[in-house]
């Protein structure tokens, strides 16, 4: 399960996975659960795939302001009983050989180390999923296109509080980004793999 660094990411491919370890303690949240479960089952089955295909698998996750915390207490907090976030964490806890970066702003690249790790896995490409569609990865999104990121944003694996403003997100993103925004019932990892080698 998950990949370490031991060659380039097949067709240049990382999947982010964008603030799923979550409390759901937050403004927003309960009108984000649905949406926020469905994302989750559909970025469960799309990590299956990646493992399959070798594509490393990095979550990408707020401190949600717990400047001393760290992975392990993070997944902990977001999965202590009786916990919000519980259930939606089970769906999508991240595996021993995940990558695991913490975040302190809305950007995944903000004074992260994720613009130091995508090159160490030789990741040209990227497939940006989670929360908040609008905000968390909204930002990301700009900050991947602005570094020449080629980006898929499947709209099954990503939500927010708003379906409308979520829409929103997903056509700036597909016309100012130029990113992918099919949903993974529409486009293979495995196609979208491919794109890789065409001229």
């Amino acid at each position: 399960m998950g990949t370490g660094i031991d060659g380039p990411a097949p067709g240049g491919t990382a999947l982010l996975i964008i603030d799923m370890i979550t409390d759901l303690e937050f403004d927003g949240a309960e009108e984000m659960r649905e949406a926020a479960h469905h994302a989750a089952d559909r970025i469960a089955w799309l990590r299956g795939e990646a493992d399959a295909a070798g594509v490393p698998v990095v979550y990408v996750n707020d401190n949600r302001g717990q400047w001393h915390s760290e992975r392990s207490r993070l997944i902990e907090h977001a999965m202590r009983e009786g916990g919000s976030g519980r259930d939606l964490v089970r769906r999508i806890e991240p595996r021993k050989d995940d990558f695991f970066v913490i975040k302190p702003q809305f950007s995944g690249f903000y004074s992260t180390n994720l613009p130091v790790l995508l090159p160490k896995l030789s990741a040209t490409r990227l497939i940006l999923t989670g929360v908040s569609a609008d905000i968390c990865v909204l930002f990301t999104a700009a900050d991947a296109h602005m570094r020449e990121y080629d980006l898929w944003v499947p709209s099954d694996t990503v939500a927010g509080s708003d379906r409308q403003r979520t829409r929103w997100a997903l056509e700036i993103m597909e016309q100012s980004m130029h990113a992918e925004t099919r949903a993974t019932t529409d486009l293979s990892l495995a196609d979208w793999i491919a794109r890789s080698e065409q001229p």
